[in-house]
């Protein structure tokens, strides 16, 4: 603990979906990570490093990507590092991600996942 201040550790990232346990299938099969907890309404998995969490929220809206005024506006967007931007893509797309219509920088690529949710796939570097 730093003086004057508790020690506070992210224990995980959670994402909102018309179905928690569909999006966990769909991270789960992207990133290779375990289930460590599964229930109707809440799943998570742990990576190497970290965890992700997928809780069902009923009234889900999609964020609009890019954003627009009067839209849902994203609240956050996950990063994945990869080696090979084609490989890493097609994998993806295996998945169920879709390719986002907009894209804004080389060595990037925006993809949605099925819930809706903006993702990058980045070379090192970008």
């Amino acid at each position: 603990m730093t003086a004057g201040r508790p020690r506070i550790t992210l224990a995980s990232i959670v994402l909102g979906a018309a179905s928690a346990q569909e999006l966990a299938r769909f991270y789960r099969d992207l990133l290779g990570w375990e289930t460590v907890a599964d229930e109707p309404d809440w799943v998570k998995l742990r990576g190497p490093a970290q965890g992700l969490s997928f809780q069902t929220e009923p009234d889900h809206v999609p964020p609009v990507w890019p954003p627009a005024p009067g839209g849902q506006q994203m609240m956050l967007h996950l990063d994945f590092l990869v080696d090979d931007l084609d490989e890493a893509g097609a994998h993806a797309l295996a998945c169920g991600a879709r390719l986002s219509e907009h894209q804004f920088e080389d060595g990037v690529r925006v993809y949605l996942d099925p819930a809706g949710h903006p993702f990058c796939l980045f070379l090192p570097g970008s």
